[in-house]
């Protein structure tokens, strides 16, 4: 059915499309059936030690005020990541501010984190209890005085809904957010929600969401970082604002975060990177580029324990997690792999 709605859907603004399609969900009729696939089972994973029937997540920025994220978790998703969510409703920046590069299967956006806000995104959680494994991705307002203090409101506000809440310190769009990226500033941003956390008894994963522009030399801080305050996991990567060269896709100099198939390598040779520092022991969400199983299987590889995808989506439909499924199935059986944890970092 996407196939054939597709061309007129891309004679439409995309932002204008993402909103219809958001409209289209909240009276969502497809039964979740037509998503599964035979011999699933291959691909039980854990999340957090939260058992889940499969690897392929979500990403945030799709369903940002959680309006339809039960609708979605019956396309077959194993997780779903909200967000990102400020503690004030906030417009973004001015439109357009979302762009197609179809010849490029990628998006550029400079969206900068439009939501309705803590309060609305609480109050829709608390009315329709979650029915999956669901993250919440929070960010600070761009007019912000003391983002830090953002984050910590998010947390207080959200935790309750939360399986587990991501840290976004990565959106080229907030003008100054991937100076969290900075060791000491990262570090001190880390102390203060760790502390938070301890001293308001929340008991929820962290994860923190990077840049994927990121010097090779910041890993390793990073990667201390993240093991001090234990954080339980990170998210590889958020959108490039580089990496142009290549493309060829009209639009393709516009300002703004680059996602889909042209950020495949870069992520996966980013996770590579941290999977051999960390050696396994802190949970990789890969992200980028993924729209087959094939690009399922090598982020795996590379060191992935979870995935994300968001852009897929707006070029193969709602029927990309079944698609993603079914071929990675079929190479992890071609492969005699038993379940899909086995290839993780394999590659890397």
């Amino acid at each position: 059915m996407y196939s054939l709605l597709k061309p007129f859907i891309f004679k439409i603004d995309p932002e204008m499309a993402h909103d219809l399609a958001i409209k289209s969900l909240k009276y969502n009729f497809l039964p979740e059936d037509i998503f599964k696939v035979q011999e699933e089972e291959i691909l039980e994973t854990k999340i957090f030690d939260t058992k889940i029937k499969n690897p392929i997540g979500l990403a945030a920025g799709f369903d940002k005020s959680a309006e339809v994220y039960n609708s979605l978790f019956r396309f077959g998703f194993g997780f779903i990541e909200i967000g990102t969510v400020t503690p004030r409703e906030q417009y973004g920046n001015p439109k357009p501010r979302v762009f197609r590069l179809e010849n490029d299967r990628a998006l550029i956006n400079r969206l900068g984190f439009n939501n309705d806000g803590i309060e609305k995104v609480s109050q829709r959680l608390q009315k329709n209890t979650p029915s999956g494994f669901l993250g919440i991705n929070i960010g600070p307002n761009k007019d912000s005085e003391n983002r830090t203090d953002d984050y910590l409101k998010c947390i207080k506000e959200i935790n309750t809904f939360a399986n587990y809440i991501t840290i976004n310190i990565s959106s080229p769009n907030t003008p100054g957010l991937r100076d969290f990226h900075d060791h000491s500033t990262l570090r001190n941003l880390l102390k203060d929600i760790t502390d938070f956390t301890k001293k308001n008894n929340i008991h929820k994963p962290l994860a923190l969401k990077v840049s994927p522009d990121i010097a090779g030399s910041e890993i390793g801080s990073i990667i201390d970082s993240i093991k001090r305050f234990k954080i339980s996991a990170i998210i590889i990567s958020n959108t490039t604002d580089k990496n142009r060269e290549n493309l060829i896709g009209t639009h393709k100099s516009e300002k703004g975060g680059l996602s889909g198939e042209p950020l495949s390598k870069i992520s996966n040779d980013l996770i590579k990177k941290f999977y051999r520092e960390t050696k396994g022991d802190i949970i990789i969400i890969g992200v980028g580029g993924i729209s087959s199983g094939l690009a399922a299987y090598e982020k795996l590889k590379s060191g992935a324990n979870l995935l994300q995808l968001y852009t897929g989506m707006v070029y193969e439909g709602p029927g990309i997690v079944k698609k993603i499924k079914g071929e990675l199935i079929d190479i992890l059986k071609k492969e005699k792999i038993k379940n899909v944890s086995e290839i993780v970092g394999t590659g890397s």
